[in-house]
């Protein structure tokens, strides 16, 4: 998705891979499940812990209904503790996302666009703009109060099978679980920092990588896991950014193979010019569909608003957005 200005390149180059064999999507599904019921990734066997997907709420009963059983139907804005007391976080309409966080004249001159909503990369060793001389809790206040809706995402830790060359020097190690886990909290932190409050989402953002690699895949998918259940359990919702034929795919298939912590938001990168929230062939009709996607339509196209250009990728959205408090 965001890439850093000195290499611009197509952000997903996987977003028109061809579908997988029945067979392959079978077999991954089995993969998925193979390791035993019983056991938590937490404390596995290290020699195993990167390929087990063991469901780590059965583990503990006391944090049982922390597992995010059903993304596909719930409302994201009522599954995280607490959200009954918070204002209704959806946002309905067009997004932009850019590498760095613009500066608040750019972000004022643009409210002469079709956009409302803005995605801001708020930390991750794997972010491409990491200087982000913008982006504060003074710009996010400023940002807010002219009227954006913002949508935090955090670039971490990349697939070990990722494709961008430009991620290959961030994999997930040997450990995804414990990983993902203290990553979680990485991202509660920024979030909190820039004056994101809890209920709010945050966007994993995980480059297109090869599903076809089972070991690669499930290793990913315990580092997804974790990092949800954990950014669920610190108070805020997690969602998952990636390319609708590989990681939104690989999500897919773990929600019909009946994995548990799973992204109770989906943004998913299929760059086909038009939005199509609820035809997207990887998803069927009832999955995330409850204010639980969004649909990055076109990528890397150069827009001028208000006097001001910029390179953006372009989004339709049903889905929370961050309670901003001052």
């Amino acid at each position: 998705m965001e890439s850093s200005p000195a290499a611009v390149r197509p952000r997903h180059r996987s977003v028109q891979a061809r579908a997988l064999a029945p067979a392959l999507v079978a077999a991954l599904a089995a993969t998925l499940l193979a390791a035993p019921a019983a056991a938590d990734p937490a404390t596995a066997d290290p020699a195993t812990a990167d390929l087990a997907i063991a469901d780590p709420a059965t583990a503990d009963p006391a944090t049982a209904d922390l597992a995010t059983a059903a993304p596909a139907t719930a409302d994201p804005a009522k599954a995280v503790p607490g959200a009954r007391a918070a204002p209704d976080l959806r946002f309905l309409g067009r997004a932009f996302d850019t590498c760095e966080a613009p500066s608040l004249t750019v972000m004022k001159a643009w409210r002469a666009s079709p956009y409302r909503a803005v995605g801001i990369y708020i930390g991750g060793r794997g972010r491409g703009c990491l200087t982000q001389q913008h982006l504060n809790a003074a710009w996010v206040e400023s940002v807010h109060a002219m009227g954006w809706r913002l949508l935090p995402l955090f670039v971490g830790s990349q697939a070990p099978c990722v494709i961008a060359e430009d991620k290959r020097d961030v994999p997930i190690g040997r450990t995804p679980w414990a990983q993902g886990t203290q990553e979680a909290a990485e991202a509660v932190k920024a979030a909190r920092a820039l004056g994101i409050a809890p209920s709010s989402p945050l966007y994993l953002d995980m480059e297109a990588y090869r599903i076809t690699d089972l070991s690669c895949a499930a290793t990913t998918l315990l580092f997804v896991r974790a990092w949800n259940r954990e950014v669920h359990r610190l108070g805020f919702l997690p969602g998952f950014y990636s390319s609708a034929d590989s990681g939104v795919r690989h999500m897919e298939e773990a929600r019909k193979a009946g994995a548990k912590d799973l992204p109770a938001v989906i943004w998913f990168a299929r760059w086909g010019g038009t939005p199509a929230l609820f035809t997207e062939p990887v998803l069927p009709s009832t999955a995330w569909r409850e204010h639980g996607r969004i649909h990055q339509y076109a990528g890397n196209v150069t827009e001028s608003h208000g006097g001001s250009r910029m390179m953006i990728d372009r989004n339709e959205v049903d889905a929370p957005a961050a309670l901003v408090q001052p």
